[in-house]
């Protein structure tokens, strides 16, 4: 196997453990605003990842070298990944519109299955 199979497959793992502690921290914080709230949340991380590339005429490789260390664009890359996953993991389970009202009081949301290509939860009574 290619390691960059194993290298991603290690990145993917260290994100999980991230959003578990952070899950812990901070709940779901993420979407207590709505869709809108989320997909600012995913821009604001976006802009500062199109800033620092802009500032190296684009070169994101280079802009890693230069806007390196604990608030560097690495640091920005990975919060917009791991934001992203919580965002698809949302839409390939919680597909029902209705199931979007109400999202600051999300504890009681139910699994439902979904036409994306996530794997498919299992059933849920009602």
């Amino acid at each position: 196997m290619d390691p960059k199979w194993v290298q991603m497959k290690e990145l993917a793992q260290a994100d999980l453990l991230h959003l578990i502690d952070s899950q812990r921290a901070y709940g779901d914080s993420w979407k207590r605003r709505g869709g809108i709230g989320a997909f600012m949340m995913l821009a604001r991380k976006f802009d500062r990842i199109e800033q620092q590339s802009k500032a190296e005429s684009w070169d994101i490789f280079k802009a890693a070298q230069t806007f390196n260390g604990d608030a560097g664009l690495i640091d920005d890359i990975r919060d917009l990944r791991r934001y992203l996953l919580l965002v698809d993991q949302f839409l390939t389970y919680n597909e029902e519109p209705e199931e979007w009202d109400g999202l600051e009081d999300s504890s009681d949301e139910t699994d439902s299955p979904s036409n994306s290509p996530g794997p498919s939860p299992s059933p849920s009574t009602t």
